[in-house]
């Protein structure tokens, strides 16, 4: 589910906060990042379970519509297009998203206002219309549907983000996060999908005893990173001429002590993944000219690296 981008991330963020306060405990740090990323698994599904609450919402409307003393021919007789949903449907029917769903006591029960809105919103948005006016009746309309109002109207509800942010301090820099895994996770699902279809994992395990590579990656970043973190300063301030260390930027030293950290420690891994990913989470989280900074920093130490013999990477290509 999370793939090495995101875990990088997670350890970025990690790092930051335990190079910036006075805490000691590398224990108790790497226990709040296994928190944080088991606390995005549960934003991904508050997040899902949002639009399963829209779709129980509207079909109250809809009955209560018809209900009333002079409906309209509309009222009696609405199209069905939003509540019957398969895609939403299948989801809702899925016992492994009730289990998570139980397990996170999710109840949106004092969000009656926030629910009521993104129902009027979504019934008056043209996509809305466009479903149950133009769009064939069939399982990828339906799909596409979720998919463009899950990312028009709902990523980017400044009120959800807000509810988010109250719900779990974890919660506030992991929205963005969450959206993207949840656009992905409904890709994976088809018309054939059963009842049963599994929910995605946090970490991938790859092997019959359960132990995960990407796991495995994270707590080693992590780890290492904070064990090599006066020598990885030192090689920084002795290579970043007309620069001291003071002056550069804490983010950017963080990613750098990453990257150093994967170019040493890490012999799976090219050398332009590493290159390529540090500059790509220095124009994402650091200075506008970060990147460029992080880019000829690393292609230094990359060539010294390389004479020293510091850098021994296994497998055909990854010297490169």
């Amino acid at each position: 589910m999370l793939n090495r981008r995101f875990l990088r991330i997670k350890v970025m963020q990690a790092l930051y906060a335990f190079f910036q306060s006075e805490n000691e405990r590398v224990d108790l740090a790497e226990k709040q990042l296994i928190q944080s990323i088991e606390k995005l698994y549960e934003l991904f599904i508050y997040q899902l379970s949002l639009l399963i609450e829209i779709v129980d919402f509207t079909k109250i409307k809809v009955e209560e519509a018809k209900l009333k003393f002079l409906p309209s021919p509309d009222e009696l007789n609405p199209s069905t297009r939003f509540i019957d949903n398969r895609l939403i449907k299948q989801i809702a029917e899925n016992i492994n998203f009730q289990r998570k769903r139980e397990e996170y006591r999710i109840n949106w029960s004092d969000e009656s206002e926030m629910i009521r809105r993104f129902y009027l919103t979504i019934k008056e948005s043209k996509e809305y219309l466009r479903l149950i006016n133009e769009s064939e009746d069939t399982y990828d309309a339906d799909k596409e549907f979720v998919i463009k109002i899950f990312k028009k109207y709902i990523l980017s509800s400044e009120p959800f983000q807000s509810l988010c942010a109250e719900k779990s301090i974890y919660w506030v820099d992991d929205f963005d996060t969450a959206g993207v895994m949840l656009l992905k996770f409904f890709k994976t699902i088809d018309e054939e999908s059963k009842q049963d279809f599994p929910f995605p994992v946090l970490f991938k395990d790859t092997t019959s005893g359960g132990k995960s590579e990407d796991k495995d990656f994270l707590l080693r970043l992590f780890q290492r990173t904070i064990i090599h973190n006066k020598d990885f300063e030192q090689i920084i301030a002795d290579n970043a001429k007309n620069w001291e260390i003071e002056r550069i930027a804490v983010m950017d030293i963080v990613l750098l002590k990453m990257a150093i950290c994967e170019l040493i420690d890490f012999k799976s891994i090219p050398i332009k993944v590493t290159l390529n990913e540090y500059i790509e989470l220095a124009k994402m989280y650091s200075t506008p000219k970060s990147s460029i900074f992080i880019n000829g920093l690393l292609d230094k130490l990359i060539g010294e690296f390389k004479s020293e013999g510091k850098i021994k990477k296994s497998g055909r290509g990854l010297m490169e």
